[in-house]
């Protein structure tokens, strides 16, 4: 993907620590004071990927990717489950801070029609962040929020109604883009070098296939329900057929680095995050590597020294835990060094310059192949399901810029697919029933999705129970991610969901919902 350097993008801390950020406070007497369309969606595009890593972090303990490493204590309720209203605040304030962005370019794009183009981003871009605070809430303040002072304690809407018009939204978004005209929608007034994630200009058509797949992945979240009953099935501008990655111009200059390295791996100036080392994966992930489940050569993409990568239980603290590796496991570069920059690594971590997943191509085939197994679309299931594999092979082995180092993807995974031919979790023509299937397809896409978007594979078990995860009071490594200490009293001893923030009962203490237990479900959770 084409890099472009936008001098006035500065981006925020990547950890999210804090609200605040560049799009809030100009205290700079050399730049211009007001903002516009222009200068504020690739702010809030760079924003958007930068909140990745915590969600996805998030999203990691809870599904069986990372454990606690040895040597360090302070885990508390990530190991117990036993979430309060200060855990993981970050997946609500970081969503609702990026949002107030997005409805700040609509705001702009709605009194001028030139802007049709930014007013349709933004708002499949707050389709794709709503869908993230239903997915880990269920209600949220939705029809009322985003109206700043005019609304500072908006009411709270039924999660399966805001899924509903959230697919509205993408239809309308899809409209706007289809339907402008010139000389309203003309070179001067596309996106241009706005456009931080797909680089297009004045072709919107990898927007409109985002948005179909963001549709797509409405619709198979809630296929259990009734909550899209009755939703036009239009999808003629097809799904991605690239990863959608942001990249504003990554460097190794401070506040810019890409922010999956900035939290794994190192600082720009060399010194290593706590974060990367403080955590290791887990038994149960890498068994879908090592040939215990399956035998997958995605590992020696995904993890440094594998198959001998270090492991640890979920919740297991005593003195032989396995320590981190002298740096992240994710890492696969020959040199440990944390001013490591080599251009040809490969994997989860690639260089401090690569794109920022936000979609992987990989996820969207994978909805293709629910939804054509399950006969929601017209389509091959089978093929989508290999398309889906190869995309997650390819996005792995290739470098940040796009190289293929370790040789042709789609030859390392036609060997895997050969070793696996007796495994119906890769040869599709063995999983003959549809629940298999479904088994095949969730599980594939639980390994394409491995330390990149945890939070995706955690809403993913939650709908499925894929992968399979055996239910135990002393759960076995291999079998289960379930951790040592769970104190949830869910079937499967995994919480249900996290709680609203101490912030809401704070300020908007007559709207937000009460009673609430981690023990409680999103609407679409199969163990409602």
């Amino acid at each position: 993907m084409k890099k472009q350097i936008l001098s006035l993008i500065v981006l925020g801390a990547v950890a999210m620590s804090s609200c605040k950020k560049y799009l809030d406070v100009n205290n700079n007497p050399n730049q211009a004071t007001e903002s516009s369309p222009e200068l504020l969606l690739p702010q809030a595009l760079t924003y958007s990927a930068a909140n990745i890593p915590s969600l996805s972090d998030y999203g990691d303990w809870q599904v069986g990717y990372i454990a606690n490493a040895g040597g360090f204590g302070g885990w508390g309720s990530t190991l117990t489950y036993n979430y309060s209203s200060d855990s993981y605040t970050s997946v609500w304030t970081n969503q609702y801070d990026v949002l107030n962005d997005y409805q700040t370019i609509i705001k702009y794009a709605e009194s001028d029609p030139k802007y049709v183009y930014y007013n349709a981003v933004a708002r499949i871009m707050k389709v794709f962040h709503f869908q993230v605070l239903v997915d880990n809430y269920n209600d949220i303040p939705y029809s009322q929020a985003l109206k700043g002072l005019d609304d500072i304690a908006p009411s709270y809407d039924n999660a399966e109604a805001v899924y509903k018009d959230l697919y509205l939204q993408l239809d309308s978004a899809i409209s706007m883009i289809k339907n402008a005209e010139e000389p309203i929608v003309s070179l001067e007034n596309s996106i241009g070098s706005a456009d931080v994630m797909f680089h297009t200009g004045t072709n919107m058509t990898n927007w409109l296939k985002f948005a179909n797949s963001l549709k797509l992945k409405l619709l198979i979240r809630a296929s259990n329900t009734s909550a899209l009953d009755g939703v036009s099935m239009d999808f003629s501008d097809g799904f991605l057929t690239e990863d959608a990655g942001v990249n504003p111009g990554y460097s190794k200059n401070d506040g810019k680095q890409n922010p999956t390295w900035q939290t794994y791996h190192s600082t720009y100036s060399g010194s290593r995050q706590t974060t990367g080392f403080s955590r290791v994966p887990t038994p149960f992930i890498l068994s879908f590597y090592n040939g215990v489940k399956i035998s997958d050569q995605r590992g020696y993409a995904m993890y440094y020294s594998f198959p001998n990568t270090g492991t640890n239980q979920l919740g297991y603290t005593g003195d032989d835990a396995t320590a981190g590796p002298g740096g992240t496991s994710w890492y696969t570069g020959s040199s440990r060094s944390y001013n490591a920059d080599e251009a040809d690594a490969v994997g989860v971590l690639k260089n401090r310059a690569m794109d920022q997943p936000v979609m992987l191509l990989a996820e969207s085939k994978f909805l293709e192949a629910e939804a054509y197994m399950k006969g929601i679309l017209p389509g091959d299931a089978k093929k989508a399901f290999y398309d889906g594999m190869l995309a997650s092979y390819t996005y792995l082995f290739s470098t940040y810029d796009g190289r293929f180092v370790e040789g042709d993807p789609a030859v390392i995974m036609a060997e895997d697919t050969a070793e696996n031919n007796a495994n119906a979790l890769v040869n599709w023509d063995l999983a003959t029933t549809n629940d298999q299937k479904l088994e095949a397809i969730i599980t594939q896409k639980y390994i394409a999705l491995n330390f990149i978007h945890g939070h995706e594979s955690w809403a993913e078990y939650r709908r499925t129970g894929y992968p399979r995860n055996a239910v135990s009071n002393n759960p076995d490594p291999i079998t289960s991610f379930i951790s040592l200490n769970s104190s949830v009293t869910t079937p499967d001893r995994l919480p249900g969901r996290i709680l609203y923030p101490s912030s809401e009962f704070q300020v908007n203490s007559e709207n937000v919902p009460t009673g609430l237990t981690v023990n409680d479900y999103v609407f679409w959770d199969r163990r409602k």
